[in-house]
């Protein structure tokens, strides 16, 4: 069964109630992480503050507000135009990500990042990206193992080397003292 575009049920639920529509957006920007407040401001021209009440559900929003929302969100979400690999890890691991955009022979490709907590979060992710048009994953050894049969991409892993090494005398030190 395919899955009726979010935007389309975001413009949707719009006319039918704040409730619906608050619901909704904040289901969409749940469902896509890459997407920031801010963007959606500077998108919308609606300023932050505005945009955070609105998502809490602490301001009700008139259609102009609404139409300039989802104009912002159907610009942000549906940028698929470029090559890009996903990114799936712990936000800390995110956190650290200095390079969000390569080029490799006079290809650009950015990361997409998408950060996850539990294994099916990560499962859920790798499908998305599949779907999305990724065109590699990238994650953790244990993840990558299990989601390789699934997706039909490139999947690579991440091999924390000097990571590891680093986090090994705090642990100790907390293991010890």
């Amino acid at each position: 069964m395919m899955q009726a575009d979010p935007i389309d049920r975001l413009t949707r639920v719009a006319l039918i109630s704040d409730e619906e529509f608050v619901a909704s957006l904040n289901e969409l920007h749940g469902y896509d992480h890459r997407i920031r407040l801010r963007e959606i401001s500077e998108k919308s021209g609606i300023a932050q503050s505005s945009l955070y009440k609105i998502y809490h559900g602490e301001r009700s929003s008139c259609l102009q507000t609404m139409h300039s929302i989802i104009r912002a969100m159907h610009q942000l979400y549906h940028v698929v135009s470029e090559d890009f690999i996903r990114l799936i890890a712990a936000r800390p691991v995110l956190k650290h990500v200095v390079e969000r955009m390569v080029e490799i022979d006079g290809h650009r490709i950015r990361a997409r990042e998408y950060p996850v907590h539990t294994m099916k979060d990560a499962m859920v992710a790798a499908d998305r990206a599949g779907r999305e048009g990724a065109i590699a994953i990238i994650c953790a050894p244990i993840v990558s193992s299990a989601i390789e049969q699934p997706v039909h991409v490139p999947v690579a892993a991440i091999i924390p080397r000097n990571s590891v090494r680093q986090t090994i005398e705090p642990a100790a030190r907390k293991a010890l003292f």
